[in-house]
């Protein structure tokens, strides 16, 4: 079973850092700002976490210090639910959705698959004869084929799916022909796409994208799912009511400046902003849905009984 080991140091922290207040002066106003340490929960966020701690201080905001917030995403909502709870959600307090990354489900350019009505119609009638391929099992990838089984009527436990470590080793796997199509994250696998190797016969997300106008989203091929790998940033679980809000304000204000904007675009990202309630909201839907399709898969033990996750409150 995957685990992860290095999220831990981000919001193993102390409770809160000296929350130093930063001056700015707007219009003849003193505006106290608090000052906050924005830090990846692990490698793969980094790039992430860096871009929303420059917005961030664009926005006029001191970072590098001060009271943390961890920027971490799907990956680590999976590792929860698969290590029964041993994770970042059990230790954190939901602030603000960040970006959507989107999702693409991709074949060798020569593949007798023309169409993802071609292949769906191939894996629903042999799910375990349709060799699939993607990132580690319980990731995104995995979890994004096993929602596409699902929405097809395919017998879930069923599907063959092998995870690799990375895209370039899953790249390998499909063009070699130990895969018959693979999924992962579009920017993941853009050069192969523009080189013509494969081809993409659907991408994950409710609408299509610039860069692949004439490619249809899942919904538009009659699977019912939205899906993208999310990242977005939480605070301490020890987090005061006060600090919670002022955090949400800081979330807020830099998703909506032109330079998270700018770094969105230049990243190949989607912006997602969705703070405050509304995000826990939406997370706790998130994690029912990613606890499902990793029951479907047969990842998780059907007859384990319920964990709370991120700010739950019904006293399980």
């Amino acid at each position: 079973m995957h685990r992860r080991g290095f999220f831990a140091w981000s919001l193993g922290m102390a409770g809160f850092l000296a929350g130093c207040g930063t001056e700015r002066v707007t219009g003849g106003t003193t505006v106290i700002r608090t000052e906050y340490a924005i830090n990846p929960g692990g490698p793969r966020w980094a790039d992430v976490a860096q871009a929303f701690a420059d917005a961030a201080r664009a926005a006029g905001y001191r970072t590098g210090g001060g009271r943390p917030i961890t920027v971490t995403g799907l990956p680590e909502l999976a590792a929860a639910q698969l290590n029964n709870g041993q994770s970042l959600f059990n230790a954190a307090t939901p602030l603000s959705r960040l970006i959507g990354d989107v999702e693409v489900v991709v074949v060798p350019a020569g593949s007798p698959f023309k169409s993802f009505d071609d292949f769906g119609a191939q894996l629903l009638a042999q799910p375990g004869r349709t060799p699939l391929a993607g990132g580690p099992q319980g990731e995104p990838d995995h979890l994004l084929f096993g929602l596409i089984a699902k929405g097809l009527g395919a017998d879930t436990r069923q599907v063959d799916y092998t995870g690799y470590p990375s895209s370039g080793e899953a790249g390998v796997a499909l063009l070699g022909g130990k895969a018959a199509a693979a999924a992962g994250l579009f920017t993941d696998w853009r050069t192969g796409i523009g080189s013509g190797r494969v081809r993409v016969l659907a991408v994950s997300s409710a609408a299509r994208i610039p860069d692949l106008e004439d490619v249809p989203t899942l919904l538009e091929c009659g699977v019912r799912v939205d899906f993208s790998d999310w990242v977005a940033a939480f605070g301490p679980i020890d987090m005061t009511d006060e600090g919670r809000e002022s955090a949400i304000r800081m979330c807020e204000e830099v998703t909506a400046s032109p330079g998270w904007r700018a770094a969105c675009r230049a990243a190949g990202w989607i912006s997602a902003p969705l703070s405050g309630d509304d995000f826990g909201t939406w997370l706790g839907s998130e994690a029912e849905r990613t606890r499902a399709v990793l029951r479907d898969l047969g990842l998780i033990d059907t007859t384990r009984s319920t964990t709370c996750w991120v700010g739950c409150r019904n006293g399980h």
